[in-house]
Formats: C-alpha cells, sequence, structure tokens
C-alpha cells in the first residue's frame, strides 16, 4: 500500500503467494519485490505488476560433493554385548568398529536418508537400526559375517529395535501407538500391546525394556485418561492385555530399565522444575537382606548342604514362568553351559504393586540411568552446580553409602552411557565423541574413531527437506494444518528445493515453507560456518553525534555495575582516548581493537576533554556481550523500580519478567523479596517478555492468599504461608502487557486473568501461543517444531488470538527518549485507586 492525502492505499491485490522485501525507487515511480520466488517490478501510477525474466549464468555455487570428517558429528552408539564392538550413528549413517582401539570405521549404510536407533544382536554379529530411505520409518538388519543387509519391516512407522537377549526377538515401536514383536527365526511379526508415546524425533531411545527372562516387556506410555501422565506397563510375550505397574503423577520419563536379577524396574519421573527422581518399583516382596547373615554364609560355602526347595508363590494375581531345571553336572563336574545360561523366571505380583513403588532422589538432576550387568551399580548422567556429568550409585541394599558418586568431571553434557559386560567400564558420548571412563581407577579415554565419508549436497538436500516435512506432518498440532494442504506444499517445494545450490538457499525456502503455515514458533536454522572472534565490552556508551563529526568517543553512559564503573575513575562526559595504548579516533575499529579481551586486561587512556588534558590511566577487565547485555536490562528494570517508586509516592514495588525460563523464575523471587514485600502493591511488567514455560508458577506466588498469622512473643505479626516457606506475595497487584509479551508470557496473561488477580494495563498480546520442541535433523540443521496447542476456558485456540487487556494503553513513539512511561504511569493510577488512601 503507499500513502494518498495521508490514508494508505492498496496497489496490489494478489490472491495467492506472499509479497516479501519490497523496495521503492528513489524517484517514488517502482517498486520492486520479491512473489513466488521471482523478482517482480511495479509501476507505482498503473499499479500493474510483472516479473523481471532473470537467468542465472556462471558455475555452481559449490562441488557436488565433499568430503567430512564425521569423527566428532556422533549423535548415537551402542556397545556390543560382548563389548568388544561398537556401532555408531553420524549424520544420518551406520558405522562399526572395535571398542577398544577404534580406528577406521566400517560404513555400514550408504543411503543419502538418514539412519538411526541403531541396536546389536544378542550374539554381537549383527545391527539393527531404523531407516528412512522409503520414506517412512522402517527397520533393517545388516550381518557383518556375510556382510549383507535385509529389510525386517515394512509397514507403519517403525523404530527402536531392541533384541531379546536370547536373540530370538526383536522388540519395536510401531507408529508411536503399539509395541510389536518380531521373531528372528520364524520371519513373523505380531503386535504385544498399546501404546501412547512420539515419533521422532520427539521420543527417547530406551522406552521400553526386555525382562532379564525375556519373557516380558515393560514400557513408558502416556495415559489419556490420567491427565497424560506417564507411567509403566508391562505385557507378556505370551500375549494377553498389558497391565500398569506404577500409578504416579508424573509429566517426564525418558528410560526405563529392567534389573538383571528382575526383581525391580526402574524409570525417572519428573514435574517440570522440580528435580528429577527414580522409581523403582519392587515386583513381588521379597526377604530383606541383613549383614548378620554374610558371617553365616561363609560357612554355607565351606559346608554347603542340602537346600530345601522353595515354597511355590501362591498364584492370586501372580503372572510366572516354569521354574529353570537344576543343571545336571557332567562327567568333568561342569555344568552344562546352555542350561547354565538361562534366565531364572520373572516373576510379577500384581496384587498391591501400587504399594511398592518407592522414589530415589540422590539430589542431582537425573537425565538418564543404566543398571550395570552384574546389578550392583547404578550410572545415571545428571546435572547439578552447572555442570553435566556421570555419577554411579550403589544398588547394595547393604552398602554403608549409597549416595551417588562422580565419575567425570567436565560440564558439557553426555549421553548414550553404557556399561562394558563386566560392568567395570563405561562408555559414554560427550561432544559428539565417544569416550569411556574406567570406575575404578577414574582414567577417562576417547576411543580414537575415524569416520569419514563423501558428502553429496543435491542427494543429501533432498532427505533434509524430506525429513523436515515429515516431521511438521506428522507432529504439528493442528491436524488441519491451518487450512493448509501440507501435501500440496511438499509439491510446490519439492522443485524449488531440488533447484537450491547450497545450505543457505535450501534453509531459507525450508523457512518457505514451515511459514505457509501462518503459525508461531516456526523457523529452520544452522550453523553459517562463520563464528567472529568474542569482543570485550566495557560498559561504555558514546555521543554518536559528536563521533559523527569529529571522530572523538565521548562517554555519555557508565553502565551500573560494568568493568569501567567498577573502576569508579570513569565518568559521564569524559572522552576515551586510545584502547592497550592504541589511540581512537574517527577511523579506528574500537570493537576490533578490544576483540578476544574478555575477561583479559585492557588499558584505557581517559580525558575529561576532547583536547586530552588530565589523562588518566585506567586497567579494566571487559566482559562478554551478553554479559553487559545483562547489565544494561538490569539498569533498565532498576530504573522502573525507581520510576513506579517515585510516581507511587513510594506505596508501589516493581517487578519485570524478561521470559520465561527457570532462571527467570529464581529472579523474580529475588525481586520480590523485602522490598517489594513492603510495599502496598506491586507492578508486575512482562513487556517483550518471549516466553518459556514458569507462568503456573508465577501465578502461584501472585494468586496465593494468607489464611494464618504467626507471632512469637516479644515480637511482631507475620504470615504464616512464608514462615512456613512457601512463597506467597499477599499484595495487590497489576499487569502490563505490551504486543511484545508473547508465548508463556500470553499464558500468565490469560491465568492472571481468568483468576482475576487484578486488571491488566497496556497493550494486547502477540498471539503466539503454541508450546514446541527445536530438534535437529540430522544434518544439524535445528528445526522448531509447535507440537502442542493451548486454548482458555472457553475451548478458544490461543494461537493468533492475543489476550486483551482491561486498559488499553500505546506508547506514543519517541516516549521512551522523554523519561516518561504511559504505560506504568496508568498501571500505578489504577493499583493506587484499588488500593485507596
Amino acid at each position: 500500500s503507499h500513502a494518498r492525502n495521508g490514508n494508505a492505499t492498496q496497489i496490489t491485490r494478489f490472491t495467492n503467494g506472499r509479497v516479501l522485501w519490497a523496495k521503492i525507487s528513489y524517484d517514488g515511480k517502482e517498486i520492486v519485490f520479491e512473489r513466488n520466488f521471482k523478482i517482480w517490478r511495479l509501476n507505482v501510477q498503473t499499479g500493474r505488476a510483472a516479473p523481471l525474466q532473470i537467468r542465472l549464468r556462471g558455475n555452481v555455487a559449490g562441488p557436488l560433493s565433499t568430503r567430512m570428517n564425521l569423527s566428532s558429528q556422533i549423535s548415537e552408539f551402542a556397545l556390543s554385548p560382548d563389548g568388544k564392538k561398537v556401532v555408531a550413528i553420524a549424520r544420518g549413517e551406520v558405522f562399526a568398529s572395535t571398542s577398544g582401539d577404534g580406528g577406521e570405521g566400517v560404513r555400514v549404510t550408504r543411503t543419502a536418508a538418514p539412519e538411526s536407533f541403531a541396536a546389536w544382536s544378542s550374539d554381537s554379529k549383527r545391527v539393527a537400526y531404523t531407516s528412512e530411505r522409503n520414506g517412512s520409518y522402517q527397520i533393517f538388519e545388516y550381518d557383518f559375517a556375510s556382510e549383507t543387509e535385509r529389510q525386517i519391516t515394512k509397514t507403519g512407522n517403525d523404530l527402536s529395535p531392541v533384541y531379546s537377549s536370547d536373540g530370538n526377538y526383536i522388540a519395536f515401536i510401531r507408529n508411536a501407538r503399539e509395541i510389536w514383536v518380531y521373531d528372528t527365526k520364524k520371519k513373523q511379526e505380531r503386535k504385544l500391546a498399546t501404546v501412547y508415546t512420539d515419533l521422532p524425533p520427539i521420543n527417547g531411545k530406551r522406552s521400553f525394556a526386555w525382562s532379564p527372562d525375556n519373557k516380558w516387556i515393560a514400557f513408558l506410555t502416556l495415559s489419556p485418561q490420567n491427565r497424560s501422565y506417564t507411567n509403566v506397563s508391562v505385557v507378556s510375550l505370551e500375549g494377553g492385555e498389558a497391565k500398569p505397574i506404577s500409578f504416579i503423577a508424573n509429566s517426564f520419563s525418558g528410560t526405563i530399565s529392567w534389573s538383571p536379577d528382575g526383581e525391580y524396574i526402574l524409570f525417572d519421573t519428573q514435574q517440570r522444575t522440580e528435580t528429577p527422581a527414580l522409581a523403582r518399583v519392587a515386583l513381588k516382596l521379597r526377604t530383606p537382606k541383613f549383614n548378620e547373615d554374610k558371617f553365616r554364609d561363609l560357612f554355607d560355602q565351606e559346608n554347603p548342604k542340602e537346600k530345601p526347595k522353595p515354597t511355590p508363590t501362591p498364584m492370586d494375581n501372580v503372572r510366572s514362568m516354569t521354574p529353570a531345571p537344576t543343571p545336571t553336572p557332567k562327567a568333568d563336574g561342569k555344568s552344562n553351559k546352555k542350561e547354565k545360561d538361562k534366565k531364572k523366571p520373572t516373576e510379577i505380583v500384581f496384587k498391591d504393586i501400587r504399594k511398592r513403588l518407592s522414589l530415589l532422589n540422590p539430589g542431582i538432576s537425573i537425565n538418564e540411568h543404566v543398571i550395570s550387568p552384574d546389578g550392583k551399580t547404578l550410572l545415571v548422567t545428571a546435572s547439578a552446580e552447572g555442570s553435566f556429568n556421570l555419577y554411579t550409585i550403589s544398588l547394595d541394599e547393604l552398602a554403608r553409602n549409597r549416595s551417588a558418586k562422580q565419575i567425570t568431571s567436565t560440564p558439557t553434557f553426555k549421553f548414550d552411557a553404557q556399561f562394558s559386560p563386566d560392568s567395570k567400564n563405561v562408555f559414554f558420548i560427550e561432544n559428539r565423541r565417544i569416550r569411556s571412563v574406567n570406575l575404578a581407577r577414574g582414567n577417562i579415554k576417547t576411543l580414537p574413531l575415524k569416520l569419514g565419508m563423501k558428502v553429496n549436497f543435491h542427494e543429501e538436500k533432498m532427505e533434509i527437506f524430506k525429513q523436515g516435512w515429515r516431521y511438521m506432518r506428522d507432529h504439528f498440532y493442528d491436524d488441519q494444518f491451518h487450512g493448509v494442504d501440507w501435501n500440496a506444499v511438499y509439491q510446490s517445494y519439492e522443485p524449488l528445493i531440488r533447484g537450491s545450490r547450497n545450505i543457505s538457499e535450501m534453509r531459507r525456502l525450508m523457512n518457505m515453507m514451515v511459514g505457509e503455515l501462518n503459525a508461531s514458533h516456526l523457523g529452520v536454522s544452522g550453523a553459517s560456518g562463520f563464528q567472529g572472534a568474542p569482543i570485550g565490552r566495557l560498559g561504555l556508551r558514546f555521543d554518536r553525534a559528536e563521533y559523527e563529526s569529529s571522530g572523538r568517543l565521548k562517554i555519555t553512559e557508565v553502565i551500573t555495575l560494568s568493568p569501567s564503573a567498577v573502576s569508579k575513575k570513569i565518568k559521564v562526559g569524559d572522552y576515551l582516548l586510545s584502547v592497550d595504548k592504541i589511540r581512537v579516533d574517527g577511523k579506528t575499529n574500537l570493537n576490533e581493537l578490544l576483540e578476544n579481551k574478555v575477561g583479559k586486561r585492557v588499558e584505557l587512556e581517559i580525558s575529561s576533554s576532547a583536547a586530552g588534558a588530565n589523562k588518566t590511566k585506567v586497567v579494566v577487565k571487559p566482559i562478554s556481550t551478553r554479559a553487559e547485555k545483562q547489565l544494561l536490562y538490569r539498569q533498565w528494570v532498576e530504573a522502573n523500580r525507581a520510576y513506579v517508586e517515585k510516581i507511587s509516592g513510594g506505596r508501589l514495588g516493581y517487578v519485570h519478567l524478561a521470559a520465561m525460563g527457570s532462571g527467570n523464575l529464581a529472579q523474580l523471587f529475588i525481586d520480590l523479596d523485602v522490598q517489594n514485600q513492603r510495599k502496598q502493591g506491586v507492578v508486575i511488567d512482562i513487556r517483550n517478555n518471549n516466553g518459556g514455560f514458569i507462568n503456573p508458577y508465577v501465578i502461584d506466588v501472585l494468586s496465593r492468599r494468607g489464611y494464618l498469622t504467626m507471632q512469637e512473643r516479644g515480637l511482631w505479626k507475620y504470615p504464616a504461608r512464608s514462615a512456613l516457606g512457601q512463597r506467597s506475595l499477599e499484595r495487590p497487584t497489576i499487569l502490563v502487557t505490551n504486543q511484545h509479551s508473547l508465548s508463556d508470557a500470553e499464558d500468565l496473561t490469560e491465568g492472571y486473568r481468568t483468576l482475576k488477580l487484578g486488571k491488566v494495563v497496556g497493550e494486547k498480546t502477540s498471539g503466539w501461543i503454541i508450546f514446541t520442541w527445536s530438534p535437529r535433523l540430522f544434518d544439524g540443521t535445528r528445526f522448531r517444531l509447535p507440537r502442542s496447542g493451548i486454548t482458555d476456558n472457553r475451548g478458544q485456540n490461543m494461537e493468533l488470538n492475543p489476550r486483551p487487556v482491561d486498559i488499553e494503553v500505546t506508547r506514543p513513539i519517541g516516549e521512551t527518549f522523554t523519561g516518561k512511561d504511559s504505560q506504568l504511569d496508568k498501571a500505578v493510577e489504577e493499583l493506587l485507586g484499588q488500593i485507596g488512601s
């Protein structure tokens, strides 16, 4: 549109496609823009528009194929049951190597499409994995002896294959709704149970587990009846209905383990912002162990006697396999190996099983867990004090110390941890490489795998595109795709992607593709390959006009708590003359002088005048750009706090929430303490808040009301809720929003309005409300997936529907430069009116 007599006039009337990047000529006669991947030219007077005919000439943008080193791009791995081999996935390809020396990896698959979920057979001679080469998830098996691959499943989306320990079956998940088993001898498959889980990339690798005797499968499943909590069910290999064995309010679980002795099941359990714990389900009651028995056992070993046969367990609510026969000694006195290797039957007593769940909380934030083959040690990956490491916990109920023992000491994320068969070593992935640690000695080493392959971009780009398209097809929260025909979108973009000449072009096209959905929380991105040097920040702002006219840096602001403020020698009005003896003038790039200076000694030369009189040398320690931005933000918050205090006559407090993460919640707790608690009311500001997940916790603090008062003899009265450890503001509040309050900030706004906690002042929120995951495609491309829709209590979809305000106030353009904030003014006026005199 353009202005005629001050009014906007529409000058294009396309019924499809998108008009982008419009630019008007200097004489105002023509406009150029992009539409349907062509450049168009429009005559402003006539309103006629037509695409320009452009012929591309020159060489291709890059080589057809590139040799890539994938040694530090491992996304998953599996250690073989014999402990001698590893199989790894890197850039969607399957590689194998020895677990001891590593070396050149043997490439198992050679497809442009990605593979995943690799697992070893029980005899360590075959590997099963999921492949997307045919447009869906299908399971394949590679035999190293014959060097041949065969396809195992062809129906549905089949993933996460796991061999039984006797090698007779492969269990897998189909369509994220069923658990199936494949009989490796009969070459037949059959359904075992219904499950509610997720398709990749959301689901985990270890969401189900075989029992030690291979007669049962335990699995994690969502419950549509019970608030979508996740719990554990078990199903018999013989068939029959799956039965639940845990019944707790649990929102997040990733891994499940069956103890080697078959007596209990472990799974991780968590509610968001609570420290994850491990839940242990005892499958039957058993006699406790006693330290005193250790002494008696010594005599039993020295003088073995015939032991009485165990009394059969009553069959009420019990499923049990036939007891294993007693091994028959050979003539040489050795037991028959085949009989010896048989696992004892797994017994599950379903009666009162809900009473046999207990929680193990070692005080660290657990991510994954795995039980050692000998059943004596529990390994967990967990975060604590800002680092992510491996910990072991003794599973011996008679052990004196069962606290978590840290066995690695680097901050980097670690995953896919696995025990060696002898339970003495642990293998894991860190920095996309396979590493191992010896539990006794604690020494850590990297497995030197050499993984390389030629990557043909023009083949791989189509698989990246297809994987991203399928992810959105299978996960977008609205199965009607906001009215868009997603299959038609594929047909439209397939030839465009095929014509892309580099990864940046491809990702831009994929961004356009997801943009067809007209939804928030979308995006396709990836590393550009360029990483600039970190720039040290001094905490200074300068007079732009003086620099542009004279090349001098006159200081207009010293940011609170910045390196320059800490020096106490730099003030507003001073001039920065030099940095580490290099003079600053109109031709000097200050950022270049401060490259790689974060945390290092830097000497500044400061003068009180432009002529350089009264020079002072000041030594500072620059901070990062991110740290300086945080200081600027906190300075803005404190200025707003002072502003509200001033215009309210000291009666009102102020807090601001920049985002909705756990760190922001912790900062809110700090900001609501003492100073704001002493006010008569508090202004809650969520302008420019870009979302997260903590809205219910903020609502809790704001909505809690007092019901008891405590008083010690001779002292004052105080609210019991706070004294008993529950944060509670218990003051009138008012909420301030604007059009840049989005996502979880809008959830907070809706909760605040619905629960009638107070008035909302400012502007309607963004209407960007979908809960979203951000996985990576197999090449590393970051792909956002809006998966969970949010509706208000009226049933209205909150996406594309901004949350309203009670009192609408829009700040005039340029108000930020005047020291006035009309939205805070109105909020203070309204809240004071509610409180009264």
